[in-house]
Formats: structure tokens, C-alpha cells, sequence
């Protein structure tokens, strides 16, 4: 009988140390193979790499939409961009027109 609770007691013991072993070892793995982890630093360079080209490419679509509000100032705008973009909204542009300016 003696030998049966002591082998109990042994058991208890080492429940403690293999239930933290366990969670260390989840833990560990999913450091190394979670969405976040080491196998998908590859991944994740590769959409930063794509981002950066996006990103790219809306700052010169800003700069164009800048450039062209720049034009557009009440203080000084530009008569030709302004003439045109009045004639596309009044729909009075055709395709084989020619504008000469007068001045």
C-alpha cells in the first residue's frame, strides 16, 4: 500500500511541471508557426514589398491631385485647366477639337 500512494504522490508532482512543459511548448510553436511567427516573416516581407509599391503609387496620384488643386486657386488660376475642365462638365468638348486661345 505504501508504494501505491507514494507512486500517487510522485504522480501528482510531476502534473504540475508537465502541464507547464505543455504550455511552454504551445507557446513556443506557435512563436515559430503562428500567423505572426518566424515561417511567416517571408510572407509578411513579400506584402510589405507589394504595400510599398501601392504606396508608391498613391503618393504620385496625390501629388497629381495636388498639383492640379494648386491650379484650380481662386488667386490664380490656371484659365486653360479651367477651361477645360468646364467644358468636360458642360459636356461641349469633342474628340477632334481644337482650342486656340485668343490671347
Amino acid at each position: 500500500m505504501a508504494k501505491r500512494s507514494s507512486f500517487n504522490i510522485m504522480l501528482l508532482r510531476a502534473i504540475v511541471p508537465a502541464l507547464v512543459v505543455i504550455v511552454i511548448a504551445g507557446l513556443g510553436s506557435y512563436t515559430v508557426f503562428g500567423p505572426n511567427g518566424a515561417r511567416a516573416y517571408g510572407d509578411i516581407t513579400r506584402q510589405l514589398a507589394k504595400r510599398d509599391v501601392q504606396l508608391a503609387a498613391l503618393k504620385a496620384k496625390r501629388a497629381e491631385w495636388q498639383n492640379k488643386v494648386a491650379l484650380l486657386d481662386p488667386k490664380s488660376a490656371d484659365p486653360d485647366l479651367v477651361d477645360e475642365l468646364t467644358r468636360k462638365k458642360l459636356n461641349v468638348v469633342h474628340p477632334d477639337e481644337v482650342i486656340v486661345p485668343l490671347n
